[in-house]
C-alpha cells in the first residue's frame, strides 16, 4: 500500500517527475565524471610509482613527485645504501624532462624514463606491441598510442629526436598516461644518460629489502647515512606526487568541488519536488490521519517517494556516466569508475533523497486532520 501510494503520488504530475529525475541524473552524472576524473587523474600520477618493484625511495632532497627529477643523485649515494644493514639491492632510475623534436618539425616536451628492466625496479608496463627485448636495440624507445599525433609519429618504426640524440619508436604502450600532458618515453638506463649527457648521473635510486627486514628500521638507517637525500617508502612518495599535482596546483579541489556542486544542486531539486507534491497532496495526507493513519506510515510514504526517484535516477544517471567513462578511454584524461565509486553513487542517491524528504516530511507534520472537514 505504501509503494502504491508513492507510486500515484510521484506519477500523478509527470512534468514534475522529470524534473525530479532530470535533476537526480544531473547530480549523479556530474559527481560521477568528476569524481572518476580525479580518480584516473590519481592513477595517472602514481602509475609508475605504483608498477615499481621498490620497497623505498632515495631522492634529492624536497622532491615532490615523480617527474621532479631536476637535480641528480650520484653513485656515492647508491654505494653507501648498498652498505646498509636490510638492503638487498639499489637500482638507479632516471626521469626526467625532455625536448621531443618532431619527424616534420616542431616541438614538443616528453618525460623521458631510463630503466633497466633485468635490474627488477621499473619497466615499462602495459606494452601492445613490442618487448623490453626491442627497447634494447639501438636509438629504441617506447611511448604510448594516445601521444602518437601530439609526437608528430604514426607507430613503431618512426624516428625523432631527443635531447641530444635520435631516437627510433621500437616498442608501444596503450593507457600509460601523463598528468602533466608531458608524455612518457621509456628507454634504457644508458640510452637515457647518454642523450642527458649526465654520466652516472640518477634521479631516483629504488630501494629493495632484504626478505623479512624492517622497513621502517632501514628507512631509518639510510636516512642517517645519506647527506642531502630523502629516503621515502612507496606510500610516502605515493602521498607526495598525489598532493602535489592534485592539491597544490589545485585540480583536485576544482574536481571534488564540482562533485560537491552536483550534489548541492541534486539535492535542491529533489527537495523542491518533493515538498511541492506533498503540498499538492495535503488533502489526501489529512484524510489518512483523519482515517487514523500513524505520522509514521505517511513519512514511509514520503520516504518510499524518495526512495523511488533515488533508484529511477541513479541507474539514469550511471548508463550515462557509463557512456562518458568508454568515450573518454581514448583521451588524454580518462574516467575510471570502481565498483566501489559506483556503490557510493548509489548510496549518495539514496542519502541526497532522503535528506531532501526531510522538508515535504517537515510539512505533513503540520497537518491538521479537521481540515478534512472543512472542505
Amino acid at each position: 500500500m505504501i509503494l502504491t501510494l508513492a507510486f500515484r503520488n510521484l506519477f500523478h504530475d509527470r512534468i514534475r517527475l522529470a524534473v525530479t529525475l532530470i535533476g537526480i541524473l544531473f547530480s549523479i552524472v556530474l559527481v560521477a565524471v568528476q569524481l572518476g576524473l580525479y580518480l584516473g587523474a590519481s592513477k595517472m600520477i602514481t602509475s609508475n610509482i605504483d608498477h615499481a618493484n621498490a620497497d623505498l625511495w632515495i631522492t634529492v632532497y624536497g622532491a615532490k613527485s615523480f617527474e621532479d627529477g631536476g637535480m641528480l643523485l650520484t653513485s656515492r649515494e647508491r654505494h653507501q645504501a648498498l652498505a646498509t644493514p636490510g638492503v638487498k639491492a639499489v637500482i638507479p632510475l632516471i626521469v626526467r624532462f625532455a625536448e621531443w623534436r618532431k619527424p616534420e618539425g616542431g616541438s614538443t616536451r616528453v618525460v623521458l624514463v631510463g630503466t633497466d628492466a633485468e635490474d627488477g625496479g621499473l619497466e615499462p608496463f602495459d606494452l601492445v606491441e613490442g618487448s623490453w627485448e626491442d627497447i634494447k636495440a639501438p636509438e629504441a624507445i617506447a611511448v604510448d598510442r594516445t601521444y602518437f599525433n601530439e609526437l608528430g609519429i604514426k607507430g613503431v618504426g618512426d624516428t625523432a629526436q631527443i635531447a641530444n640524440g635520435r631516437v627510433r619508436i621500437r616498442a608501444v604502450t596503450d593507457g600509460v598516461r601523463s598528468f602533466t600532458q608531458s608524455p612518457y618515453a621509456y628507454t634504457t638506463l644508458n640510452r637515457a644518460r647518454a642523450l642527458f649527457g649526465d654520466g652516472d648521473g640518477t634521479t631516483f635510486y629504488l630501494v629493495q629489502t632484504v626478505p623479512g627486514a624492517d622497513v621502517k628500521q632501514v628507512q631509518q638507517d639510510l636516512v642517517n647515512r645519506l647527506e642531502g637525500a630523502e629516503v621515502l617508502t612507496k606510500e610516502e612518495f605515493r602521498d607526495r606526487s598525489l598532493k602535489q599535482w592534485l592539491f597544490r596546483t589545485g585540480a583536485g579541489v576544482a574536481l571534488i568541488g564540482g562533485a560537491l556542486l552536483g550534489i548541492l544542486v541534486g539535492t535542491v531539486i529533489v527537495a523542491q519536488t518533493l515538498y511541492s507534491s506533498t503540498k499538492d497532496h495535503l488533502g489526501e495526507f489529512a484524510t489518512l490521519r483523519a482515517l487514523g493513519s500513524s505520522s509514521g506510515y505517511i513519512y514511509k510514504v514520503i520516504l518510499a517517494q524518495a526512495g523511488i526517484s533515488a533508484i529511477v535516477g541513479y541507474i539514469l544517471g550511471i548508463s550515462i556516466a557509463l557512456i562518458i567513462l568508454v568515450l573518454s578511454h581514448n583521451t588524454a584524461l580518462p574516467m575510471v569508475m570502481t565498483p566501489a565509486l559506483a556503490f557510493w553513487l548509489f548510496t549518495l542517491t539514496v542519502g541526497m533523497c532522503a535528506i531532501s524528504a526531510l522538508s515535504a516530511i517537515m510539512k505533513v507534520t503540520k497537518i491538521d486532520p479537521a481540515v478534512v472537514f472543512n472542505k
